[in-house]
């Protein structure tokens, strides 16, 4: 028991347990929908195309969460203006956006002449949330959730069966849009707990191992949220023993998780 409560006796721990499980609740809630509408390379673009965002708002000593939201809400409403209408293939949209704002992340970068001022940024540091971060984490994921659980009946019937959807009137087009913003502003919140480099797997693979464990979906939220907070807390606990990354932790939990599940699935005898 000592080994569970001697961590917590330090304030930046129990900030950075408060941050890590708000950021994979709103993560594992999203992700589920990342996965079911094969969108985890959308993550992944998000998530490299806030870099110039949080440089310009570093060498502006603006607020970083400020600078990396509005980046990544511009790169997603840019990704789904071009992929509109079938005039461009949503990847073929993501590939061009993506690299391109995060080419300008680099070439920011390089005039600052330090890279060790982004390492933060690109490998996360949730040890290093302070009190106004965790009031802004909490914000943007209590904004992110609420916003899911007053169209998540629209969204469920537009993931699972599209044609419906459209037959009934929903504008599949809306909530796509609605879906990219809060895709983008949970990516931000990820960012300060795993980094730029690892925020996709915080999304995609604790709602990828759900999908695994169950085929209904509201079990499959239940799952992606339990496996995402249990990575988490492992993760941390790693981090404070170990003195390893806090951000590789938690993603490597959460991928050890995923290999628990999935080899258990397999050894699982199936209906023919």
């Amino acid at each position: 028991m000592n080994l569970l409560l001697e961590p917590l006796e330090h304030a930046f721990m129990r900030q950075a347990l408060l941050a890590s499980l708000l950021v994979s609740i709103t993560c594992s809630l999203l992700g589920v929908y990342i996965v079911l509408r094969r969108m985890a390379f959308f993550g992944e673009a998000i998530a490299h195309t806030t870099m110039p965002g949080l440089v310009i708002a570093y060498l502006n000593r603006w607020n970083l969460l400020v600078g990396a939201i509005l980046a990544a809400v511009l790169a997603a409403l840019g990704i789904g203006w071009l992929s509109r209408g079938q005039r461009m293939r949503e990847d073929t949209a993501i590939g061009v956006v993506f690299t391109g704002m995060f080419a300008l992340g680099i070439v920011l970068i390089t005039r600052t002449k330090s890279y060790r001022d982004f390492s933060h940024m690109l490998f996360g540091n949730v040890l290093g949330v302070t009190p106004s971060d965790l009031w802004g984490i909490a914000i943007v994921c209590g904004v992110v959730c609420i916003s899911l659980w007053l169209i998540s009946k629209e969204l469920m019937l537009t993931t699972v069966d599209p044609l419906h959807g459209q037959t009934i009137g929903l504008s599949a087009q809306r909530l796509r849009y609605i879906l990219l913003i809060l895709l983008a502003l949970a990516v931000v919140t990820a960012i300060q707990a795993v980094g730029v480099v690892l925020t996709t797997a915080l999304m995609v693979t604790p709602a990828a191992t759900a999908s695994i464990a169950t085929r209904q979906l509201r079990w499959m939220f239940v799952w992606s949220v339990v496996v995402a907070c249990l990575s988490s807390i492992g993760g941390l606990y790693a981090s404070y023993y170990w003195s390893v990354s806090s951000g590789g932790a938690i993603v490597l939990a959460c991928t050890l998780l995923f290999g628990i599940v999935f080899m258990l699935d397999r050894l699982r005898p199936h209906a023919a």
